[in-house]
């Protein structure tokens, strides 16, 4: 679908690659940690007729220092927010401690997407968290995860990641009716979808709703929120969801749902 207009602009925050030491320094950028927007996602609001704008990170290690960035700025250039996949949900986000060294997440990139979404939030734009971004809306507003899913969730029954499979790993999805989800897919109750993550919701915050789960252990797939803004977010990943593929779900009306959340905020 080509860009509608006038065009959306929304947002994406950053993936981060940190190199893994020890590594070659030539002096160069190879030791440089990288910021990047994945094709699938930017693919993914691109069929929807918008213009997605990678949103950079800043650390203490960056050329420009977080006091001299206005996310004001942000907010009022772009008229919506995602937030992608990626590193876990650093456990001392949530107030907990890492129980293994490789689930201790990525802290920077916590903070700074906290502050986005809450700024975005505040002027009442748009919001849509995926996998992740799941998980980083829920603790933004205060609800905590699973640091792994395998390990810890009492009664767990699935594989919500392999890694052999990656994207192709799938299982069910119950829609909760009377839900805004529940709305965009009437009369449907059932769906399949993709599932690449260990972590997950185990104390959902307050302000939202949960809006979907797998029924096989409870854990919950898709949630929304209570206030007067736009915010959602779904635990799978719908970039990944080949486009008029019949057994997965189609998440299209899920896409389309939160670009006109967008223009209609754009158009106030």
């Amino acid at each position: 679908m080509p860009f509608q207009s006038p065009t959306l602009l929304i947002g994406v925050s950053a993936r981060i690659y940190y190199p893994e030491l020890p590594v070659l320094d030539l002096g160069g950028v190879w030791t440089r940690t990288l910021h990047y927007l994945e094709q699938s996602v930017a693919h993914w609001l691109m069929r929807g007729g918008a213009l997605p704008v990678m949103i950079p990170a800043v650390d203490s290690a960056s050329p420009m220092k977080r006091e001299d960035l206005n996310l004001g700025h942000y907010v009022d250039a772009l008229d919506g927010l995602v937030l992608q996949g990626g590193n876990d949900v650093a456990p001392h986000s949530y107030s907990e401690t890492p129980i293994r060294p490789e689930w201790e997440g990525d802290p920077t990139r916590d903070r700074y997407e906290m502050e986005l979404v809450q700024a975005f939030v505040r002027a009442k734009k748009p919001v849509f968290g995926i996998c992740r971004g799941l998980q980083l809306l829920n603790v933004t507003y205060g609800g905590s995860l699973w640091q792994d899913l395998l390990t810890q969730n009492p009664g767990e029954v699935l594989k919500h990641v392999d890694t052999a499979h990656y994207e192709h790993n799938h299982h069910d999805l119950e829609i909760l009716p009377g839900t805004r989800l529940a709305e965009l897919y009437p009369g449907r109750t059932t769906a399949r979808v993709n599932s690449i993550h260990h972590q997950g919701i185990k104390r959902l915050a307050s302000d939202f709703t949960a809006e979907a789960r797998s029924p096989a252990d409870g854990v919950i797939e898709a949630i929304r929120y209570r206030g007067d803004s736009y915010v959602a977010g779904v635990q799978w990943h719908p970039e990944f969801h080949s486009h008029g593929t019949v057994a997965l779900f189609d998440d299209a009306p899920l896409l389309r749902d939160f670009l006109t959340a967008v223009r209609m905020r754009k158009n106030t």
